[in-house]
């Protein structure tokens, strides 16, 4: 019998890389017995990542969740892990160092075992931080390659980095390879140059299937010394998501490897229990096109976890593109087409970008600026004429070093917008914050939780925590679903229920009566295509006389200012074109938007927070 291999199940990722959400608590807990029971883990991934926004977005309290989710692993010696993103910590933008510093104390105590800890850009400056408050909190701190293909991440580009961050102090490394595109000789080399500068380092591969590498992928990383492999289950793998642990089971078992058991009952109960909670609500935020591989992500490199949530809210940018190529008298686009054009897009752009490793919050910054090119160039404007605020920092160094050069036609453009480059230390841009946070906390009477919790989740999700208390992130959700529940008609075949939005079920059956053969043809709604009953209801305004219109360039959450230290317009204000108006919340990140006239503002027309549609009005100057 060869080497042991163990298994982590990858129970978070699972499914943000397939849809938009994760289970509920009462979901989570009720579905640990049985994991426990499959006998075959030393490893889950409990928390992390978008883990706690999302409870608060249900209006649950994330702190409850990861305690009450974390305890039955603990009770049996299961370790549990959860995933953090450096100087983002568990956001999508910068955090202080001491609510990062919090951020592990809290986690720990909570039940989280290890951090895995990766930086968009692989910078290790941002992942010293990591290191040191994850071990100083008392967790093992791995510390994470973030892989992607390119002419300029190569083996030896790796093997370095992987020695700094075991310089730093991480106890582990993760190959992170979050697009799967890593090419299964590439992974096996890497692991291979750091099992031999440090054989006791455990190494845990972490693939996505999205491309078709990742069982390769997976072989060649424990032939070269991987302890640890990443796997999913049904009805939950492949797709946008991760290799089946049956499969991983079975490969590295027929190769000679020591791997452990599954307990199929368990198995098949924990699949019954994730499939339920896919008919209870968590399937009307998958699509369809998640569950399939697609070789195509090849070119583009974009990871599972953003394909899971960007194929989510497409629809919206399919009919924002749609409009304008209608008014032109063009070819409308489907999602397909709107797909391979966003991907030559990715593969056009990414270079110019400076080569970010395509991994949350960058791979979001390229696929928006794609996107935004996409839906702009659909308009007959120019190509980058929206680059949100993060991408930005990006290019100019605030978030970190890129390991490629930015196009020069790019830095002109920083530049004349009088953006400044930043070489020195990323942390030291971002002042600690905590004090401002307690003060709230005080002012409003609200508890600061066990070991601080409830002020760290103000401190790392401030508007969303704010939500949560006022009830507002609780209705807003069941609304959502209420909505979409609504006007989704659902489908159910082999106790296997989804919307018509994610109609994957067969249009033929192959039938097999007694020896028998028939082809059956299915049909649910005669025309094969999904119900709409949703009644869009239009925005009627009086426009002022002789006034001038600043209209929204795309649909989201408008909002005057990003943070309390912007003073936002107001009626009366002089304005010159160019000028900032406030910002629209899409995909993830703020956009700034400016005014493209001049005038007196005499009208402000939606709400800041108000959800807002493409070409809606926003302001009137005259």
């Amino acid at each position: 019998m060869g080497r042991e291999i163990k298994f982590s199940l990858l129970y978070r990722d699972m499914w943000q890389s397939m849809g938009k959400y994760v289970p509920r608590v009462d979901q989570l807990v009720k579905v640990a017995p049985a994991i426990i029971d499959m006998g075959c883990f030393r490893r889950v991934e409990t928390n992390g990542g978008g883990f706690e926004q999302i409870n608060l977005l249900f209006g649950e309290n994330p702190n409850k969740a990861v305690r009450d989710w974390t305890q039955p692993f603990n009770d049996v010696g299961i370790q549990t892990h959860m995933l953090e993103r450096a100087l983002n910590a568990i956001r999508m933008n910068p955090v202080p160092a001491d609510v990062r510093e919090l951020m592990f104390k809290v986690k720990k105590k909570q039940g989280t075992d290890i951090s895995r800890s990766f930086c968009g850009l692989n910078d290790p400056r941002n992942l010293e931080n990591s290191i040191k408050f994850a071990k100083k909190g008392g967790m093992i701190s791995q510390a994470s390659l973030s892989l992607t293909y390119s002419k300029v991440h190569t083996v030896e580009y790796y093997s370095k980095l992987a020695e700094k961050l075991i310089e730093l102090g991480a106890d582990e490394i993760c190959i992170k390879d979050m697009a799967g595109i890593g090419r299964p000789v590439f992974v096996g080399r890497i692991v291979k140059n750091i099992k031999k500068r440090h054989p006791k380092i455990i190494v845990q591969y972490h693939g996505h299937s999205g491309p078709g590498f990742s069982v390769a992928s997976t072989l060649e990383a424990v032939r070269a010394g991987a302890d640890y492999i990443d796997v999913s289950m049904e009805p939950l793998s492949w797709g946008t998501g991760h290799a089946d642990l049956i499969t991983i089971q079975a490969m590295l078992k027929d190769a000679g490897y020591k791997v452990p058991d599954i307990n199929m009952k368990a198995y098949m109960e924990v699949r019954a229990m994730t499939q339920e909670f896919i008919d209870d609500f968590l399937g009307y935020y998958i699509n369809p096109k998640n569950h399939f591989m697609n070789s195509l992500l090849i070119g583009p490199g974009l990871p599972g976890g953003m394909m899971g949530s960007l194929m989510a809210d497409l629809e919206n940018n399919l009919k924002s593109i749609n409009k304008s190529l209608k008014k032109q008298g063009r070819p409308e686009l489907n999602q397909d087409g709107l797909l391979i054009e966003l991907f030559n897009e990715v593969a056009y752009i990414w270079p110019k970008l400076g080569y970010p490793p395509l991994v949350t919050p960058f791979s979001q910054y390229v696929k928006n600026v794609a996107l935004f090119n996409v839906m702009q160039m659909s308009k007959g404007k120019k190509r980058w004429s929206m680059i949100d605020d993060n991408t930005w920092d990006m290019l100019t160094g605030r978030s970190g070093k890129l390991i490629g050069e930015v196009a020069p036609e790019l830095i002109a453009m920083a530049k004349k917008q009088g953006k400044e480059f930043y070489t020195g230390v990323p942390q030291d841009l971002y002042p600690n914050d905590l004090h401002v946070y307690k003060k709230e906390m005080q002012d409003k009477g609200w508890d600061f939780g066990q070991d601080d919790e409830e002020l760290l989740e103000l401190a790392m999700h401030p508007q969303q925590y704010r939500n949560y208390k006022s009830g507002k992130a609780k209705a807003d959700f069941e609304a959502d679903i209420k909505k979409r529940k609504a006007t989704k008609t659902e489908v159910k075949t082999d106790k296997i229920s989804t919307s018509n939005t994610m109609n994957f079920a067969p249009k033929t059956l192959n039938v097999d009566v007694n020896g028998e053969k028939f082809v059956v043809k299915v049909d649910y709604d005669g025309s094969q295509k999904p119900a709409n009953t949703e009644l869009k209801e239009e925005k009627t305004f009086k426009k002022p006389e002789n006034a001038k219109e600043i209209i929204a360039p795309l649909e989201g959450k408008f909002f005057l200012t990003k943070d309390n230290t912007e003073t936002a317009i107001k009626v009366g204000d002089i304005i010159k074109e160019g000028d900032l108006i406030g910002y629209i919340e899409s995909m993830k990140v703020y956009n700034a938007i400016s005014a493209d006239c001049s005038g007196k503002v005499i009208e402000i027309v939606v709400q800041s927070g108000a959800e807002i549609e493409e070409d809606d009005v926003l302001i009137f100057v005259e």
